[in-house]
């Protein structure tokens, strides 16, 4: 999942932000409610992870814009702030979950799980285009039964291709689903990614198979189903 942390203390964010990408998400920091609502309204996230003290706008000001300006977004409220008032005030302002600090981050994770499961209701656990196969819960990839080593911003980037196998993949789509908000678009970033992918998939591939991954120069890339 692409997960946007908003939390004014910064070492906490980092800390977070790290945590949930060592278990393969990719997530973005935001250090006060305005900055969050400018990035939410620019990228697009599975999860808000939502301090309530923060500077300028706080968490109660971005559920409320939020709702105003039609961001559906789940949101998890990480708070210092514990009492019953102020817990149910933040779920009804349309939170999901409220987890109080200090927290056990296993509990962080267990919750971020709950949601990511909501979010793929009613989607495969397991995805399969042309001769591959990619089991979602488990986090494995495999080629003609051969299980592929990726890195989380691989398995995120053939997730995309995968869900989409046969449809042209922009590069903005890439960069808003698969990378951070400060992604620079000038950069060859996606470039690299996708020469270690494809040189990971035709490292289990007969030396006949085609190369699954298609480039059509610029509009973007296409996963082959066959």
């Amino acid at each position: 999942m692409k997960i946007l942390i908003i939390e004014d203390e910064r070492k906490l964010a980092r800390f977070i932000r790290q945590g949930l990408e060592q278990v393969g998400h990719v997530a973005d920091l935001a250090y006060s409610g305005s900055e969050g609502l400018d990035q939410l309204a620019g990228g697009l996230y599975d999860l808000v992870l939502l301090d309530l003290m923060l500077p300028g706008q706080t968490g109660f000001d971005v559920l409320k814009n939020m709702r105003a300006f039609g961001l559906n977004v789940p949101v998890v409220i990480v708070s210092a702030l514990g009492d019953s008032p102020t817990v149910v005030q933040g779920l009804d302002l349309g939170a999901v979950d409220y987890l109080r600090k200090p927290f056990d981050f296993d509990e962080l994770l267990a919750r971020v799980r709950v949601w990511q499961r909501k979010t793929t209701t009613g989607d495969a656990v397991i995805l399969r285009a042309a001769d591959l196969e990619m089991r979602l819960t488990s986090r494995e990839v495999l080629r003609n039964d051969t299980k592929l080593d990726l890195t989380n911003r691989e398995f995120a980037l053939l997730e995309l291709l995968m869900r989409q196998a046969g449809r042209v993949v922009t590069r903005t789509e890439i960069a808003e689903k698969v990378w951070a908000v400060d992604y620079d678009r000038g950069s060859n970033v996606i470039d690299v990614h996708m020469y270690q992918l494809r040189r990971k998939l035709d490292a289990a591939a007969p030396a006949s198979h085609p190369d699954l991954i298609e480039t059509l120069i610029g509009q973007g890339y296409r996963l082959r189903t066959v």
